[in-house]
Parts: C-alpha cells; sequence; structure tokens
C-alpha cells in the first residue's frame, strides 16, 4: 500500500507581493493559486505535477501577485503540537523523549492553562509529578517556560521549516 501521509516536501512558503512570508499552503494550493494567475513561483520543488494537458514544476515557494494585507495575531496558540515544538519534542524534567503535555502549576490547584505554565513532559515524569508543584517534589525547571514569539512563529506556527525556504525566512 503507498504511503499517502504528507511529507515536508508537500508543503509550499507562499510570500506575499512583498516578498514577506505569509503562511505554508500545501503543493495542491500553491499549484491552484499559479495556474490562476493569483501567484507566480519563485522556487521549483522537486517534481512534476502532471494533468491531461499539462506538466508544471512543484513548486517550492508561491509569490502572490498582489498585496494582501493580514492582521496577525498578537500571539501565537497554545496547542499540544506548539509545547513539543517550542520545547524541542523533550521533557523539561529529565531531557527524554516528550509524550504528554503538564502544568507546573497544577490546574487543580489554580494553574492557568497558558503558555508560562505548561511543558512537554515524559510519562513517567508526568505521572510522578501529578498534581503536586515542584516545591512539593525540590525539583527546577532548567529554563523558565515563555511565550514563543517572532514573526517565524506566525508564520510557520509549530512546523519545521523546509531549509530550502532560508533565504526567503530570513527576512522575518
Amino acid at each position: 500500500m503507498p504511503d499517502i501521509r504528507p511529507t515536508a516536501a508537500s508543503a509550499a512558503l507562499l510570500l506575499n507581493a512583498t516578498y514577506e512570508p505569509l503562511c505554508v499552503v500545501s503543493v495542491r494550493r500553491a499549484a491552484i493559486l499559479i495556474l490562476s494567475g493569483k501567484a507566480v513561483c519563485v522556487a521549483d520543488g522537486d517534481g512534476m505535477l502532471h494533468s491531461s494537458r499539462a506538466r508544471v514544476p512543484v513548486p517550492l515557494v508561491a509569490k502572490l501577485t498582489r498585496y494582501v494585507r493580514v492582521p496577525y495575531r498578537t500571539q501565537v496558540g497554545l496547542s499540544r503540537r506548539a509545547i513539543f515544538a517550542r520545547d524541542g519534542g523533550r521533557c523539561v524534567y529529565c531531557q527524554g523523549p516528550a509524550e504528554t503535555i503538564d502544568h507546573v502549576h497544577p490546574r487543580s490547584k489554580g494553574g492557568p492553562h497558558a503558555w508560562e505554565n505548561v511543558v512537554a513532559a515524559c510519562a513517567r515524569c508526568n505521572h510522578h509529578k501529578g498534581d503536586k508543584t515542584l516545591a512539593d517534589l525540590g525539583w527546577r525547571l532548567p529554563v523558565k517556560p515563555t511565550v514563543p514569539h517572532g514573526a517565524i512563529w506566525r508564520v510557520l506556527g509549530h512546523r519545521t521549516p523546509d531549509p530550502r525556504w532560508a533565504q526567503w525566512l530570513e527576512t522575518v
């Protein structure tokens, strides 16, 4: 059975008319924007897209032909994937592979569900900690959890950037 899961190569970086990174779209969406004249291909990826009448190179980076004003959110949305991305997929307590998220100050004791209180954790550490505070256990966080900042988080979110996008993401 063929593997039909999307890969990193199945995504394209979409730039505004000013070459400012806007978002990441599927290769299919980028091809549709290019074929409809709403965007132009700035860099080709690997392979070709085939239709009954045409062959189009897979777009890696597409630029819109008209400027689009986008009202950006001031904060990055809090999600499980984004927490794992911020913490590098590692448990903040033991540096093992993270499987769960943990509230540093437990919600049962009034802790908020916010970036500054949520960390990635392995199942063992999360189970051991339970609804205790770090002071109860004598544990310390090596790094205080913070809200991810920067335009690159707005553009990519939790995605790992394709290394071939580097020259367009440097301006962010």
